[in-house]
C-alpha cells in the first residue's frame, strides 16, 4: 500500500490500481438521519472483488437500488463513465432525489480509488490549495442573547454567524412585513456582536415575496452581510435576472438544487455571488467539481450547504483543492459525534481540516445502522448507445 504522501506518475498511477469490478451494492439506514428525503445521511456502500469497499451517503432504499443495479460486475475506477451510466441509464434526467442517490455511489467509488492508491482523496483532486476550509455556523449555542451568541460564535474561530431571520413561527400566521422589520433589529444585534471585523450571513429561505426581499437586502445592506442567501423562491432560476439589479448585497443561492444544470443560469449570467449547491446533492465529488469550474470562470465562490458527516468530509476535499472564496456551513458549534461513523472529518477551532487518511478518511460501523438492501445482480431497463470510441451515447 501506498503512503498517503506518496507521489505518483502519471504511467504509474494506472499500474498502482489493482484490477476490480463491483460485486455489491449496500444500503444502511441510518437512525439519525435528517428525516428529510433528499438530505438523508443513509449510508451506500460500494464493495468490489479487489477487497476494497468504498463508503458513501445518501439517497434513499428505491433510488440507489436502480442505480447500483447499473454498475454491478463494472470497473469501478471508471468513475466518470459510471457517472454518466448512472445519470443517463433511464434516458430521462433522473431529478433531484435520484441525484441525491447517484451522488452517494459516487462518494463511494472515489473512496475506493483513495484506498486503492493508499491516498486521500484530495490528492487526487489536485492536492492542497488551502490549510483548512473556513466555516459559518448555523444554530450556535446561544449565550444568552443574540448579540453575545454572534460574539461567541466568532470568537470560537468560526469565519461567520449566521442567522435564518425573524417570524418563523408555528404558532400564527408569518406576516412579511412585520418579520422585515423584526430581522432589521437582530442583524443590528449580530453586526454589534461580531464587531466590524467579523462577518455574518442570512438566509431568507426563501419566504419572503420579492418585494419584501428587496426591502430587506435594501435596509440591511449597511450591515455588510457577507451573503444572503435564498432571497425568494427556488423554482424560477430567472427571477434573478430581475432581482440582481435591484440589490447590492452578496447573493448566494443553490441549497434546493442538483446538478450543474440547475445553476448554470445563474452563474453563467453571474446573478449569484456563491453557490450553495452541495455534495451529494450535486451527484457527488465528480458533479461538484465541474460545478466548482464553472464557478471559477465567473469569479463565483463556493458555500456548500451542510449535510451528512460522510458528505461533509468529501467536501472538505474538494475544497481544500480549489482556488475559490470557500466557506462551510456547520450546524452548532462543535463536531457532532455518530455512532456509525467513529471517524470522519475533522472539526476544531471553527475551522474543517484536511487530513492524511486514505479515501475519503472515513470509517463505518454496519453493526450500527441497519442493512436495508443489497444489490448483486446487474440490471438495465433499457440499451444505452456507443459511439465508435467506445463512449456513451443516449439511446
Amino acid at each position: 500500500m501506498l503512503g498517503a504522501g506518496t507521489a505518483l506518475l502519471p504511467g504509474e498511477i494506472g499500474a498502482a490500481l489493482p484490477k476490480a469490478r463491483i460485486t455489491r451494492v449496500r444500503f444502511y439506514r441510518v437512525s439519525d438521519s435528517r428525516p428529510i428525503f433528499n438530505q438523508s445521511g443513509h449510508i451506500v456502500t460500494v464493495e468490489t472483488d479487489a477487497g476494497i469497499t468504498g463508503v458513501g451517503e445518501g439517497g434513499s432504499r428505491d433510488t440507489v437500488e436502480q442505480l447500483a443495479a447499473m454498475v454491478i460486475g463494472e470497473d469501478p475506477f471508471r468513475i466518470e463513465h459510471l457517472w454518466q451510466l448512472m445519470y443517463r441509464g433511464y434516458f430521462y434526467p433522473p431529478g433531484r432525489e435520484k441525484i441525491h442517490a447517484l451522488g452517494a455511489i459516487d462518494l463511494a467509488l472515489w473512496d475506493i480509488k483513495g484506498k486503492a492508491l493508499g491516498v486521500p482523496v484530495w490528492s487526487l483532486l489536485g492536492g492542497l490549495t488551502r490549510d483548512y476550509v473556513e466555516c459559518y455556523s448555523t444554530g450556535f449555542p446561544s449565550q444568552g442573547s443574540l448579540r453575545e451568541t454572534a460574539r461567541a460564535c466568532i470568537q470560537a474561530g468560526f469565519r461567520a454567524f449566521r442567522t435564518g431571520g425573524a417570524g418563523a413561527r408555528r404558532d400564527g400566521p408569518y406576516r412579511h412585513r412585520v418579520a422585515v422589520e423584526e430581522t432589521v433589529e437582530m442583524c443590528r444585534e449580530i453586526r454589534a456582536g461580531v464587531g466590524d471585523d467579523g462577518d455574518w450571513a442570512i438566509d431568507f429561505h426563501t419566504r419572503f415575496d420579492l418585494p419584501d426581499a428587496v426591502r430587506l437586502c435594501s435596509l440591511i445592506e449597511e450591515l455588510r452581510p457577507v451573503f444572503c442567501e435564498d432571497l425568494v423562491r427556488s423554482e424560477n432560476p430567472d427571477v434573478y435576472r430581475t432581482l440582481r439589479p435591484m440589490v447590492r448585497v452578496p447573493i448566494a443561492v443553490g441549497e434546493h438544487f442538483g446538478d450543474r444544470w440547475d445553476a448554470n443560469v445563474l452563474i453563467e449570467n453571474r446573478l449569484i455571488d456563491y453557490s450553495r449547491v452541495s455534495i451529494p446533492n450535486c451527484g457527488g465529488i465528480t458533479e461538484f467539481m465541474k460545478l466548482a469550474a464553472l464557478c471559477e470562470t465567473h469569479y463565483v465562490g463556493l458555500i456548500p450547504h451542510f449535510t451528512g458527516p460522510v458528505s461533509e468530509a468529501a467536501l472538505v476535499h474538494c475544497c481544500v483543492s480549489l482556488p475559490h472564496p470557500s466557506i462551510m456551513e456547520m450546524t452548532g458549534g462543535s463536531a457532532k459525534t455518530h455512532r456509525h461513523l467513529p471517524v470522519h472529518y475533522d472539526f476544531r477551532d471553527g475551522k474543517m481540516w484536511p487530513n492524511d487518511r486514505v479515501g475519503l478518511g472515513v470509517e463505518f460501523d454496519p453493526e450500527a445502522a441497519e442493512l436495508e438492501l443489497e444489490v448483486t445482480e446487474n440490471s438495465r431497463p433499457i440499451p444505452l448507445l456507443e459511439r465508435p470510441d467506445g463512449s456513451i451515447t443516449n439511446w
